[in-house]
């Protein structure tokens, strides 16, 4: 079972810029995680844009939805910044694709030692394998339903809306 990796930017797949100071997209780091923690699940690997969440407008995620529409595969991850995951989340669920799609991102970028990246990447991972249709976001060791999520802000999680 093939699994498609949807990228779409966010804190996970920021660098540091030397010169400016401060975060910005260069690449995807998808490649060098998943050869790094020597991923064996089948994936394919989709980069529909680099962008920080909170630059994200109702195109961005027109696209992602319509990529999750065209994959040939029912099992998705999507990489995504945390800030406005929820609000995509429900474009996507709103949608009732027949498909599992497992949104994830990091609070802390992949580059920067300490990161989150990989294992909310692991844990989607493996839960698009396992968990039925439907759309969740997969964060801290946690799986939520894209109808009862929320960002805490103060604490930095992801926890159940009520």
């Amino acid at each position: 079972m093939k699994v498609r990796i949807i990228i779409t930017g966010g804190t996970f797949d920021k660098a540091y810029d030397e010169i400016r100071g401060n975060l910005t997209f260069k690449d995807t780091h998808l490649p060098e995680i998943l050869k790094f923690v020597r991923c064996t699940a089948p994936v394919e690997l989709e980069l529909n844009q680099l962008i920080d969440s909170l630059d994200m407008q109702t195109t961005n995620r027109l696209s992602i939805l319509e990529s999750c529409r065209k994959a040939k595969e029912d099992r998705i991850v999507i990489t995504h910044g945390t800030d406005t995951m929820t609000e995509t989340a429900e474009v996507l669920g709103k949608a009732r694709l027949e498909k599992t799609i497992v949104m994830t991102g990091a609070m802390v970028p992949y580059m920067v030692s300490n990161s989150d990246a990989v294992f909310n990447l692991g844990c989607a991972l493996i839960a698009a394998q396992i968990v039925p249709a439907g759309v969740y976001i997969a964060m801290n060791g946690r799986l939520f339903t894209w109808d009862d999520v929320r960002k805490n802000k103060d604490q930095g999680v992801f926890q159940e809306q009520t």
